[in-house]
């Protein structure tokens, strides 16, 4: 493949329900610093219907160009639809890198892009830079954590990965940033995506805040045991203006849901406090929540890793001393 016909860092900017969804800002925060070293331009695909008075918010958002393909069978999320939206906007523009988010959307629609255009994809980056050779150096977690590989795309067209929420930060929004918006109009199959109809869609109401937006998280991990440990923390969160957080120990013993685990097989957290209790500090854990700002380790075992790194580490059990440090915040108010 002549790869250097491809030029420019393309984003999907995921949206639901017409509205844009967090991890695309940060994607485009990201792509803007990609697209400055390669001196190209970024370009958001975005996809849906009656959404192109959104456009402009991408373009504060770090976008050059947006590229708007607004038709009523993209109204809902389908896999068919979506990929030959986007595989038609890389056959014909030719795109040197694509990000997409690892949500489940993105989980869904990037390896059929992958396979569509016969290139390889990168899953769960957390880190993403240009080699002196204008490469695209995408770097994860492999063999279960204990190691980092840097992965390179050189003989195919685009250079795809994947990238969970919360891994890059968005550019804080630029309302004078001019770009241009641009309809785009795809060839839809039909008798393809008639293959498969939506009956219904079902929404669950989310009874608790989602913890990537959490400015303070009282994490818990094995230490903390059962649901009377559990209860402690929510104690001790409620007092500081936070959430619970957990590692995969206690969302595989059922104790807490896994829309609260943290980790590489959870999400990706950069609190302002991070209090982590009865954590061990295995690598998958710390890949989630080492961006956070301020972190306070709880452990009776002193050579527990996470203390490597906390900022202050408390040695000692997490049963008597949360409760202490929640009584003696309940002290301070009054």
């Amino acid at each position: 493949m002549d790869t250097t016909q491809y030029k420019d860092v393309y984003v999907f900017a995921e949206q639901r329900d017409g509205k844009i969804q967090n991890v695309a800002l940060e994607l485009l925060g990201k792509a803007r610093e990609l697209a400055d070293t390669l001196n190209e331009k970024v370009v958001a695909i975005f996809l849906g219907k009656g959404i192109k008075d959104q456009a402009q918010s991408l373009i504060a958002a770090g976008a050059d160009k947006v590229m708007v393909v607004d038709d009523a069978v993209l109204d809902h999320y389908m896999t068919e639809p979506y990929s030959q939206a986007i595989t038609q906007i890389i056959k014909e523009q030719k795109p040197s890198i694509l990000m997409i988010g690892a949500t489940t959307i993105g989980r869904d629609l990037a390896p059929r892009l992958s396979a569509r255009n016969r290139t390889g994809l990168t899953a769960d980056a957390t880190k993403l830079e240009i080699s002196e050779e204008r490469d695209f150096m995408m770097t994860r977690p492999a063999f279960g954590g204990n190691l980092m590989a840097t992965i390179l795309c050189k003989d195919h067209r685009p250079q795809m990965s994947t990238v969970r929420p919360g891994v890059m930060q968005k550019m804080k929004a630029d309302n004078t940033r001019k770009g241009e918006i641009v309809d785009y109009k795809i060839n839809f199959d039909m008798a393809k995506i008639n293959r498969v109809k939506l009956i219904k869609v079902v929404k669950e109401e989310k009874t608790s805040a989602d913890i990537a937006e959490a400015k303070i998280l009282v994490a818990g991990g094995r230490g903390v045991q059962n649901a009377e440990g559990v209860k402690k923390l929510e104690a001790l969160a409620e007092q500081l203006g936070g959430e619970v957080a957990a590692s995969r120990a206690l969302t595989d013993a059922g104790i807490m849901d896994h829309d609260r685990q943290v980790g590489q097989t959870g999400k990706t957290v950069r609190p302002n406090l991070y209090i982590a209790c009865g954590i061990s500090g295995a690598i998958q854990h710390v890949s989630g929540m080492e961006e956070s700002d301020l972190i306070i380790a709880i452990n009776k075992d002193k050579t527990a890793p996470i203390f490597q790194v906390a900022d202050l580490g408390i040695v000692g059990d997490l049963n008597k001393i949360v409760p202490m440090l929640t009584e003696r915040l309940k002290n301070m108010e009054k």
